[in-house]
């Protein structure tokens, strides 16, 4: 078990690192976050988790307003355009052993996540306190990136970055950012992406951390494919319009279908299409809200010419 949001509080207290904090209802956003804390003097982060392609890990901390481009950051940390992109949320439960929408540089506070690298932006030294969830995303606490980077620094370096910042790499100029690749892989990373893997049904991802389950059918089955056209995709999944609403239709049809049933008609009569679209939308958020993400994410990571390779899809002409 990781650390939870009351012993990390006791841990800040007991390093005498001040803070302030302040509870709201669970968000997923920084635009959420912003509503409750966002009239308060100070920046608000985002907080990425990334992986490479030899599933090393990444957590880039930046301001709200900050442009973090992984394809140039990628080629800053010496590992081409293509080699970061978000870790399955698999690896944030199960490394950073912290809820989906709660990542931050305080789950580096976790023994499992010891491997994992942290950049800041340094945009928050301009910033008088700095705001971060605490392990949980129904609070939140502000600090000062000092107290922040004393706190982290009893286990670990860390690494401030111009996260803007686009300078040449070539053969003599050298990626700036090398030396913050980690030197090793989680060792319990491996285990994580074969977990993934094998949720993996018709080229989607069930993921465990979804509190609604739809059954599948049938695992596809029949002649192999080769291991291209296969990763191919399953890495497209997300970026298929089509394959996206089916899911979500799919989960809120079998959400809709468990609902009723004789004992609600019974209770609620007239009015149970309202309570069901109520707890529907009380139930789904999170998970609708992380199949977004992961489709936004694909997008942003795999670009326009991932929209370009499933069957049927036409280019409109002249929109971009």
């Amino acid at each position: 078990m990781g650390f939870s949001k009351s012993q990390l509080l006791e841990r800040l207290q007991a390093q005498n690192i001040q803070f302030s904090q302040y509870e709201h209802p669970v968000v997923m956003t920084v635009e959420a976050q912003a509503k409750y804390v966002g009239h308060v003097k100070g920046g608000l982060s985002k907080n990425l988790f990334l992986k490479d392609k030899k599933h090393r890990l990444y957590i880039v901390s930046a301001l709200a307003d900050t442009k973090v481009d992984l394809k140039v950051l990628s080629i800053r940390l010496g590992l081409g355009k293509g080699g970061l992109r978000m870790a399955p949320e698999e690896a944030v439960i199960e490394i950073l052993q912290v809820p989906l929408g709660c990542v931050t540089p305080f789950a580096l506070v976790n023994e499992s996540a010891r491997n994992v690298s942290l950049l800041l932006d340094q945009g928050f030294k301009t910033h008088e306190c700095c705001f971060f969830h605490p392990l949980s995303n129904d609070m939140t606490i502000s600090l000062r990136i000092q107290d922040l980077e004393m706190f982290l620094k009893s286990g670990r370096m860390v690494s401030y970055v111009d996260l803007e910042a686009n300078p040449p790499v070539g053969k003599d100029q050298p990626p700036d950012l090398a030396a913050l690749v980690p030197s090793d892989t989680p060792p319990n990373i491996k285990d994580v992406l074969e977990k993934t893997a094998s949720l993996q049904i018709d080229g989607g991802v069930n993921s465990k951390a979804v509190p609604v389950s739809v059954k599948a059918s049938k695992v596809s089955s029949g002649t192999p494919k080769d291991k291209s056209t296969s990763t191919a995709h399953s890495s497209l999944f997300f970026a298929d319009p089509e394959k996206f609403v089916e899911e979500i239709l799919k989960k809120a049809s079998a959400f809709v279908l468990s609902e009723i049933n004789e004992e609600t008609i019974k209770q609620h009569g007239e009015q149970l299409g309202a309570v069901v679209s109520s707890k529907m939308q009380k139930n789904l958020s999170l998970e609708f809200i992380s199949l977004a993400t992961m489709f936004k994410d694909t997008a942003y990571t795999e670009g326009f010419g991932a929209g370009t390779h499933h069957t049927g899809y036409r280019c409109p002409s002249k929109r971009l």
